[in-house]
């Protein structure tokens, strides 16, 4: 199993914190995770340093000498202060209060934008109470960063999620094994496990990559390593749980609990327009067509 970079650590349950919160609509169309060349299939190498990279980090016990664990990425949200990764890395009485931080784009020892200590950790109470293999996500809210007390969205930007299966076209994984001190990148097609679990070949990909997003195209996150055997018991193989109902309602749970988001002023009169095209909210990405907005809705 990969569970996390450092062996022998214990998961006890905790009492869940699950339920769901008006709707929250998110559009963008952002670079993908783990810039690298599109042609390049079942690789993994080292990723390369980027803004689209830069979302995707490395957790830490307490500081950057207590070692990294475990991935997560930054997702958007009201709060601009939100991270996802498997629900696994982050046993709330292990994490919360500042027991880890969240190091993006860290690379040899350093953190080029500072870190973030993990505040809140919102889990599903499937995970909490039975550690229910179909329910391995997390969200966590973050608190100031190191550098100004800054948002972590304001820094390196958020993606936003895709709620369905990302079986049959590219993905993305961008992790941090235990034993490198590096963020590594595959990409390769998706395949359905089960009816709420999903896997992916990559090469290399051992204890510390849980928690890794998988990012669909237009950059969506789709998944985060973990699942069956957390994550797989083959460093070759990895898997996901697939983002549907529960994790929209997790997701809102969570977003509804960093800082609100800011009043925006009343806009002028205008004319009537047209209404927009409806934003997709979920389903199974295995048409032709890039996804270029993935959003989280009822």
């Amino acid at each position: 199993m990969k569970r996390t970079g450092i062996s022998g650590m214990k998961f006890s349950p905790q009492r869940g914190r699950f339920g769901a919160l008006s709707a929250v609509a998110v559009l963008m169309v952002i670079p993908m995770y783990g810039d690298r060349d599109a042609g390049a299939r079942d690789l993994t190498t080292m990723a390369p340093a980027s803004a689209a990279n830069a979302r995707v980090g490395a957790l830490f016990k307490g500081d950057l000498d207590g070692g990294h664990f475990c991935t997560a990425s930054v997702v958007q949200s009201s709060g601009r202060d939100l991270i996802v990764t498997a629900a696994h890395c982050l046993p709330p009485d292990e994490s919360e209060g500042g027991k880890a931080v969240f190091v993006p784009a860290y690379r040899d020892g350093t953190a080029p934008y500072g870190t973030w200590p993990v505040e809140t950790v919102y889990a599903d109470d499937a995970w909490n109470e039975d550690g229910d293999q179909d329910s391995d996500v997390a969200f966590a809210v973050l608190g100031p960063g190191s550098d100004d007390g800054k948002k972590v969205e304001d820094v390196v930007g958020g993606a936003p999620l895709f709620a369905g299966r990302a079986t049959g076209k590219p993905v993305t994984v961008t992790g941090y094994p235990g034993d490198t001190e590096y963020p590594q990148v595959c990409t390769n097609t998706a395949d359905a496990y089960g009816d709420k679990q999903q896997r992916i070949d990559c090469p290399n990909f051992p204890g510390g990559t849980s928690g890794s997003p998988w990012a669909v195209d237009g950059g969506a996150v789709a998944g985060v390593i973990g699942g069956y055997e957390f994550g797989g018991d083959d460093p070759d193989v990895s898997y996901s749980i697939v983002f549907g109902q529960h994790t929209k309602s997790l997701y809102k749970l969570a977003e509804s609990a960093g800082d609100p988001r800011p009043v925006a002023p009343e806009p002028s009169p205008t004319p009537a327009a047209a209404a927009p095209e409806p934003a997709v909210a979920s389903g199974d990405v295995t048409s032709d067509q890039a996804i270029t907005c993935a959003c989280l809705l009822p």
